[in-house]
């Protein structure tokens, strides 16, 4: 599917329908080989889309997977890598850190870009995001680095991550062309852009946003929350009657909302990602939307 509508790039950019994460990656303890099987198997899933970020790991996952893609020279042209950057981790890896914090500045932008560039042993990023938004953010600061790596063909397109929609307004109207793309945490258990004006944003411009934590994390699926309890209830009735999962169909009432919204899942279970694959394939009614719906907000619409 096209992520942009043509007339706001001059390429259209693509994604897979669902995205893969990899920030537990280092977790996983894969050799190069198993990462490399891994790529290959989500490939075979259709799942061409890897989201990174330059802090996932502890600053090792995008080594790890950039040493797949050294192995097999003629995998990167078969998928598209997303990396975020902005958030200073303290961290034995990147010592100069004295605290968590926040840069955007130019300076930190071009040199996280390199550093990911080298890990992953790429010469270019499809998508670049902003990891979270920062108080001191200068957007024509931060303009002006993304014009240079775009005029350096380090990065082909930008995007953001957990802004408002005034930030998100606030850098678009810096640059000379359009972000691709808004980051956020949505789920069945995470309403929230649903009101505060991202997803209509996400509508308005054509951009697709990529959803993080997708399931809601562990409390969808174990918590005691009076939500929880009331979302798995709905969530297994309706998977019954459409012979899925609760996780499958969790993830297809995010494929069903028109700003199509593209889920990064964050397992590197492979049966988990092929059930999650088949979810594409569920089709809920409207009255099965709203019944989950109703399921997280605890009432029925006014």
């Amino acid at each position: 599917m096209s992520i942009v509508q043509p007339e706001l790039h001059e390429q259209t950019l693509r994604f897979s329908r669902l995205i893969q994460g990899v920030w537990r990656m280092a977790e996983w303890q894969q050799t190069p080989q198993e990462t490399l099987s891994f790529i290959h198997q989500c490939l075979e899933l259709g799942i061409t889309s890897f989201d990174h970020a330059d802090l996932y790991g502890d600053y090792t996952c995008e080594a790890i997977f950039g040493a797949a893609l050294k192995a097999d020279p003629f995998l990167r042209s078969q998928l598209q890598l997303i990396s975020k950057c902005g958030i200073k981790l303290v961290s034995q890896n990147r010592p100069q850190h004295k605290i968590k914090h926040y840069d955007t500045s130019r300076e930190h932008i071009l040199a996280s870009v390199d550093h990911s560039l080298q890990a992953l042993h790429t010469d270019y990023l499809d998508v670049l995001l902003i990891h979270r938004p920062d108080p001191l953010m200068d957007a024509d600061e931060v303009a002006a680095a993304f014009t240079q790596l775009k005029q350096a063909g380090k990065v082909l397109h930008f995007g953001v991550s957990n802004f408002s929609p005034s930030q998100f307004n606030l850098l678009a109207s810096r640059l000379p062309f359009a972000l691709v793309t808004h980051q956020i945490e949505i789920s069945v258990m995470h309403l929230a852009a649903f009101a505060d004006g991202t997803l209509d944003q996400c509508q308005q411009l054509r951009i697709a946003p990529m959803a993080w934590s997708p399931l809601g994390g562990g409390e969808l699926f174990s918590g005691s929350s009076p939500q929880a309890v009331r979302l798995r209830s709905a969530l297994t009735t309706i998977a019954q009657l459409h012979h899925a999962t609760v996780d499958q169909v969790a993830l297809a009432w995010l494929l069903a909302h028109p700003a199509k919204i593209l889920p990064i899942l964050g397992t590197g279970n492979l049966d988990r990602i092929r059930a999650a694959a088949a979810a594409a394939t569920i089709y809920l009614t409207r009255e099965e939307w709203f019944l989950i719906w109703t399921a997280s907000t605890g009432t029925e619409v006014p």
